[in-house]
């Protein structure tokens, strides 16, 4: 006679836990739709007409162009209205979608493991946390509040939809979830970005962290993703442009000192999920070529990591999930084909799922040690997630203006020239010539052969002497 009340109550709580998310992305993120364009919105967006239009869209898509499910959101978007508030109204909107995935696929992980879910454990409460982890730390506002961030958030969108697709066909063994329904959320996770390709990956690492099935059972019911996969990596390797990036990408430095390289990414990363108040858009993350002693820490760290979630794969099989899911989603992104940028913060986007994950499982099984404290316990939540909110309005409100987020990141980045140039850009755009001037001069002492800040330094200086109006050209790199 229970077993009715009792869904009622666990549909309630359902319900509230999907308004409390909707709640929190709201509120936090609600001062992120004055934010203006940035950086690379410029050269993605506002400066690129094949996204201007659809008749745009569709000539570049055809002539090759790269990630077109991205490209046509921000075609959507210009021709709806070309200000920033429906880009970010967007942005959020992706960014609120992924974390109720989140939510959903926390719960199913939980549910799946057996030395959880024969323990009483409390599901709900650590689903919730995860996904409030996932909704309001602001490491993820590179990936929402920066426009052109989109291209990870949305694939992540995609990523996660695909894997709840999947999972569901499992559930309920159809065929139509199984081989259509996830496949093609997988493909509109690669046209928006390139990493997505590893997704059938994704899937063994879901499946034998939960470990129910076996192998074959496994790549039977994967067999479309991974013939999918196939497919797009040789259509990938086969287009041109993708051609011309993979030899920019590799005279930029070989794989061996890229690899070492990373150990400086995955530091500053995982940092920031502590220093929540050190955000930066072009953090200056060192490129290496030999160890030394902190990279030879940060290595130990890894594999101490990886060792202790091998030890504990069958008490806590969240840990190597969490490790593994990291090294598929950042690491192919980052670690196999060289970028300028070693990493980036909105890279981080979809690997925190697996971190946040750990975390809401791991705070549950800590509040259940201390006992009957609910009051405490109540204080605590409530101030961690009100202290990870207040960083991300106040990381939003960064975005307001170009001054504001690169005079935040010549704080941090105070060596790197690029940083002070796009200051200078900021300046020089506001009408502030001698402020833009000076961050001009200090890009070019940081590093004399910057070219673009070579070029923008003399330009400002003849508009300051010249009695003739010179065109007024920004520079951004």
């Amino acid at each position: 006679m229970n077993q009715p009340g009792s869904t009622r109550l666990f549909r309630n709580k359902h319900f509230l836990a999907y308004l409390l998310l909707v709640a929190s992305v709201c509120g936090v993120y609600a001062n992120a739709v004055w934010g203006v364009f940035q950086f690379d919105d410029y050269t993605m967006i506002v400066r690129n007409p094949s996204v201007h239009s659809i008749d745009g869209w569709l000539t570049k898509t055809l002539h090759g162009g790269i990630r077109p499910f991205l490209t046509l959101t921000y075609t959507l978007n210009w021709v709806v209205s070309s200000g920033e508030v429906g880009f970010h109204l967007f942005n959020i909107s992706i960014h609120l979608l992924t974390t109720l995935l989140a939510y959903e696929l926390s719960r199913r992980f939980i549910s799946s493991c057996d030395r959880l879910s024969n323990t009483g454990f409390n599901l709900e409460s650590a689903a919730l946390i995860a996904a409030l982890l996932f909704a309001l730390h602001p490491l993820q506002t590179e990936a929402v509040t920066y426009i052109t961030g989109r291209s990870s958030s949305l694939m992540a969108l995609f990523f996660l939809a695909a894997l709840l697709a999947y999972l569901h066909g499992v559930e309920h063994r159809s065929r139509l979830w199984l081989y259509i329904v996830s496949p093609l959320l997988f493909v509109l996770a690669v046209a928006s970005k390139e990493v997505a390709i590893f997704f059938p990956v994704a899937l063994v690492v879901w499946e034998c962290s939960i470990g129910n099935t076996g192998w074959k059972k496994q790549l039977q019911r994967q067999s479309v993703h991974w013939t999918i996969m196939a497919l797009l990596l040789a259509a990938i390797l086969l287009q041109p442009r993708y051609g011309r990036l993979f030899l920019f990408s590799f005279e930029l430095r070989s794989l061996h000192d890229n690899l070492i390289s990373q150990l400086n990414g995955i530091f500053y990363v995982f940092s920031r999920l502590v220093l929540p108040g050190s955000l930066n858009i072009d953090p200056d993350i060192t490129a290496a070529t030999r160890m030394n002693l902190k990279m030879l820490f940060i290595l130990t760290g890894c594999i101490f990591a990886m060792l202790a979630a091998l030890y504990q794969r069958y008490r806590r099989p969240w840990f190597l999930f969490a490790l593994l899911w990291f090294a598929v989603t950042v690491f192919p992104n980052s670690a196999i084909i060289p970028r300028t940028d070693i990493i980036n913060e909105r890279h981080m986007y979809l690997a925190d799922f697996g971190i946040f994950l750990c975390a809401g499982i791991e705070s549950v099984q800590l509040i259940k040690l201390t006992g009957d404290h609910a009051i405490l316990r109540r204080v605590f939540v409530t101030t961690l997630f009100g202290i990870l909110g207040f960083f991300t309005i106040h990381r939003n409100a960064e975005y307001r203006t170009e001054i504001l987020l690169w005079e935040s990141a010549a704080r941090l980045s105070p060596n790197k020239s690029r940083v002070f140039n796009n200051l200078g850009c900021a300046y020089e755009f506001a009408g502030l010539p001698v402020l833009a001037a000076e961050a001009y001069k200090k890009a070019v002492l940081l590093q004399h052969d910057n070219k673009t800040a070579n070029e923008n330094l003399n330009r400002i200086l003849l508009r300051r002497n010249a009695a003739v109006q010179l065109p007024d050209i920004r520079y951004k790199q």
